[in-house]
């Protein structure tokens, strides 16, 4: 009888965070880079709070395959802090 060990790779398709930012930072130069990440193929930003210096944002990653380590060095790059992961979505790949 022989055995065979069937290799599966998991990926991240969309993930949710709460992030904190400066009022300076546009969310466009930010969504931009985040879009240029390898694997990810859409990026959605909703400010859902402002005060004097900051901003709290909602940003939604979405893609085949997405690396979360390389979208959090793109966020530490801009000086954003993420709070948490709200939401995340995997599936076979």
């Amino acid at each position: 009888m022989k055995c065979y060990l069937m290799v599966m790779s998991i990926g991240i398709k969309k993930i949710l965070l709460d992030s904190l930012k400066s009022r300076e930072l546009s969310i466009v130069d930010l969504s931009k880079a985040l879009c240029s990440v390898n694997g990810v193929n859409e990026v959605d930003i909703i400010v859902v709070e402002v005060d004097s210096y900051t901003e709290t944002m909602k940003v939604t990653v979405k893609g085949p395959q997405i690396n979360y380590n390389q979208v959090r060095k793109v966020m530490e790059k801009h000086a954003v802090s993420i709070k948490g992961v709200d939401e995340i979505s995997v599936a076979r790949t």
